[in-house]
């Protein structure tokens, strides 16, 4: 077998070092993703056992602590919270995520010696989210338990390295010693299989869960996805912060901007307040910033987090069986 880990009799699960962190059943992890990661979907993605993660760069301090509350009604397995650390209530945040005593953090968007040893100080695992070699040895330095690294493929804000997850897996791999888990283009079991083959742990997911019921986006949003074919999606506002998202009419007038030269406040202006939201969360098609990653061409029904969980790992199995049957 080519990666760390073994597949194990109980309850048809895998034992790494990633599921031994977490406590799970399947080195599966849902991503964070603003306007799409709820209670719902992050106790759905749970109850399958993978580790279901709450968004909580959409939401205000006490949208927070409901999620996390209602998040622990539906579900007895861990699950975690995504935290931007440049949200500009990170302080209220990390209070709350410390009371309601969320087992697991993915911190991301920021310098992980922030408040690391202060989540760790409690008992937290921390996770950071890279984009590069450089910034996984970083995150190490500042004693994280894990990483998600994370390549160009991925939808929402990117990194300005522009690795593509192939070419970033192996190199972090060589770069820590830590347990690492691989994002960026990953929605089958085979695609999983192959980040386990270059290294990884494990995989986290995005785009494959925005295509669930559970997922709080906009059943338009949803629509849009599982439509988008090759080419649909782009990185765009490179001058502010890389996002990868569908073309639709805003991204037209950002590279009508980009195209005329628009300084980084121009092209903040143009960006203005909300705009995911209205497009993820409210379903506007034209106007609104629809975050998605490259794999959402292969996306094509939409269907429940936990058949999801179980589609990729049964993929995952046949794969390692005999990687070469299609």
């Amino acid at each position: 077998m080519l990666f760390e880990g073994k597949f194990t009799n109980e309850q048809n699960a895998f034992n790494n070092r990633i599921t031994q962190l977490f406590g799970i059943r399947y080195p599966i992890i849902q991503a964070g993703m603003i306007w799409a990661s709820g209670w719902r979907l992050a106790a759905a993605v749970s109850n399958a056992g993978g580790l279901g993660i709450i968004g909580a760069g959409s939401m205000y301090p006490e949208i927070l602590r409901e999620h996390i509350q209602k998040c622990k009604q539906a579900t007895g397995k861990p699950f975690a919270v995504n935290l931007p650390l440049l949200y500009p209530d990170i302080e209220k945040h990390v209070a709350i995520i410390i009371e309601e005593k969320v087992p697991i953090v993915f911190t991301s968007a920021g310098n992980p010696k922030t408040w690391t040893a202060k989540l760790k100080e409690q008992g937290i695992t921390v996770v950071h989210v890279v984009s590069s070699a450089k910034f996984a040895k970083k995150s190490q330095e500042a004693g994280v338990d894990a990483v998600v690294a994370e390549g160009f493929e991925a939808g929402g804000h990117n990194g300005r390295e522009e690795t593509t997850t192939l070419c970033l897996i192996p190199a972090v791999r060589q770069a820590i010693t830590i347990p690492l888990i691989a994002a960026g283009g990953i929605a089958t079991g085979r695609a999983m299989y192959a980040m386990m083959a270059l290294g990884a742990e494990g995989v986290q997911m995005g785009s494959r869960f925005v295509c669930s019921p559970e997922a709080s986006s906009n059943a338009a949003f949803k629509e849009a996805v599982i439509k988008a074919d090759e080419g649909d999606t782009v990185v765009t506002l490179k001058k502010l912060t890389p996002v990868r998202l569908i073309k639709n009419q805003f991204y037209q007038q950002v590279q009508e901007a980009e195209n005329s030269c628009a300084t980084t406040d121009e092209l903040q202006d143009l960006l203005g307040r909300a705009r995911a939201k209205h497009g993820m969360f409210e379903g506007d098609l034209n106007e609104g910033e629809l975050e998605i990653g490259q794999v959402s061409s292969i996306i094509k029904e939409i269907k429940p987090a936990g058949d999801i969980v179980q589609e990729v790992w049964n993929e995952f199995k046949a794969t390692a069986a005999n990687p070469f049957t299609y």
